[in-house]
């Protein structure tokens, strides 16, 4: 029996040749050599084989400078349209991307002028300045937007500096009237070092100021004794009452008006010297402890939003009561560090180069880079919001954030467009320092997009994060299943 020896196209087919007796028993083939040897294999085609096909190209993902293209390819057989992939060759599977290249993209650069002459004289600390602009090719004056106005590559257009240093003398003014109109008082007149320059020009800022060069010999007095006549003894302090305690419970302060008066009820600078006191501490009650903004709206009636004392887990926290008017306040946590210590950062630079981490990984502006990534941006955060049940920092609340450049960016998330050689440059930070929490262990950081690299380290005591997300393109935040945990210390 023939059988072909391929699935598809063109293939032979074999059979068996053997010389046997009338009744069919098979015998030597020598025995038949006067006989026509049959044919023992013959060509066989069955249907068509199934090929690769191909699309055409899209365009050129950049509008200037090396780029990439794609097309889409699959496996096709004539007759029945796709098929799956494993019935073509892989060896001979067209390319699906391949690198494109426009034009050269034009090339931005600052242009910085003469700096001025320094502001200040006489050794004191200044500043000078200088004319900055971005120019383009031909050195054309541009936008600096092309040149990334913002960005940290921009020259100064200031420094600091320092006068020359002057010649010193001491000078002094009048004496003014005695303080007093009887008794000891004092008399007394400005006296001042001033100096003129000893040089012209401005001298480079070095460092902190140092004290300034002392003028010849001693320092004249600026105050001395003085006594017209003796004053008579009428002058007494009177008191008021107190008033009630600063506190409705707790620790707090009362205060209580104190005036030197002569008998006639006139002000007088003649009393005694042991003024009574005009503040004592007091406390009324200890305070109710409260756990939530809520209890500290329905049970002490507070409708202002502002910091309260609540007790979160084994300790009492101060926390950021607002929304206090409405029925569902919000708990907030103020980040004492301040803002330069709390921000996210999706960073809006993209390689020209994507497979590339030039200068071992450092973030600069002159990089062959487009600044196009749309969802960039920086946002810094004055206070997050705490979920106080499950101790979670909800970092999508962006009410007390302030999103200076770009898209707004949640907490403790980060990343970037920039390369696919893990190469980050989105960054986030978290201090805090002085809240009496700090990120619990069990949080982690998950990544999402193409290329992702996450760098993430933390401080031993776990009050401050820092981290470094982005890819090709991707970021990272917390992992949904525990968000940002934090504990109370």
């Amino acid at each position: 029996m023939y059988r072909c020896s391929v699935s598809c196209g063109r293939g032979s087919s074999q059979r068996e040749i053997a010389c046997v007796y009338p009744n069919g028993t098979q015998t030597e083939e020598q025995l038949c050599g006067h006989l026509p040897r049959p044919r023992a294999q013959k060509a066989c085609r069955t249907g068509a084989c199934p090929v690769w096909k191909a699309h055409r190209w899209t365009e050129c993902s950049v509008s200037c400078g090396p780029g990439l293209q794609s097309r889409r390819v699959y496996c096709r057989l004539k007759g029945s349209g796709r098929v799956g992939p494993e019935r073509c060759d892989p060896h001979t599977r067209p390319a699906d991307h391949q690198a494109c290249l426009t034009s050269e993209c034009p090339r931005y650069t600052w242009l910085t002028g003469e700096w001025q002459d320094c502001n200040a004289t006489c050794g004191a600390p200044g500043t000078m300045g200088r004319a900055v602009g971005c120019v383009g090719p031909g050195m054309t004056p541009v936008q600096e937007d092309h040149c990334g106005a913002s960005s940290p590559s921009r020259p100064p257009s200031g420094q600091a500096c320092r006068g020359a240093p002057c010649l010193h003398t001491w000078m002094t003014g009048a004496w003014t009237q005695c303080s007093v109109s009887c008794g000891v008082g004092y008399e007394h007149r400005m006296v001042s070092c001033s100096g003129a320059p000893s040089s012209p020009g401005p001298h480079p800022y070095a460092g902190p100021a140092s004290p300034s060069p002392q003028c010849p010999g001693p320092q004249p007095p600026h105050a001395k004794q003085c006594l017209l006549r003796a004053c008579p003894h009428t002058a007494s302090w009177k008191v008021g009452p107190w008033t009630k305690c600063s506190q409705t419970c707790g620790a707090g302060v009362m205060e209580r008006q104190v005036e030197c008066l002569t008998a006639k009820g006139q002000p007088s600078k003649h009393c005694a010297a042991d003024r009574p006191e005009s503040r004592a501490a007091c406390r009324e009650t200890e305070c109710q402890q409260f756990t939530s903004c809520r209890e500290v709206q329905v049970q002490q009636g507070v409708r202002m939003d502002g910091e309260f004392y609540l007790r979160v887990g084994p300790r009492i926290l101060q926390i950021y009561c607002a929304e206090m008017q409405s029925d569902f306040p919000k708990e907030y946590v103020t980040l004492r560090s301040g803002q330069t210590d709390n921000y996210s950062e999706v960073y809006g630079h993209r390689l020209l180069n994507p497979f590339q981490c030039p200068y071992n990984g450092s973030r600069r502006q002159d990089c062959e880079c487009r600044h196009d990534y749309t969802t960039a941006g920086y946002t810094l955060f004055r206070k997050v919001r705490l979920d106080l049940d499950s101790l979670r920092i909800m970092t999508t609340d962006l009410q007390f954030s302030h999103t200076p450049l770009g898209r707004p960016v949640p907490f403790a998330s980060a990343g970037d467009c920039y390369s696919a050689a893990k190469c980050p440059q989105g960054q986030f930070s978290i201090n805090l320092t002085g809240t009496g929490l700090a990120v619990a262990e069990a949080t982690k950081w998950t990544s999402q997009g193409n290329y992702v690299s996450v760098k993430v380290h933390r401080s031993e005591d776990g009050r401050r994060i820092y981290g470094r997300c982005g890819g090709f393109c991707g970021k990272c935040m917390p992992q949904e299943h525990n968000g940002l945990l934090v504990q109370v210390q």
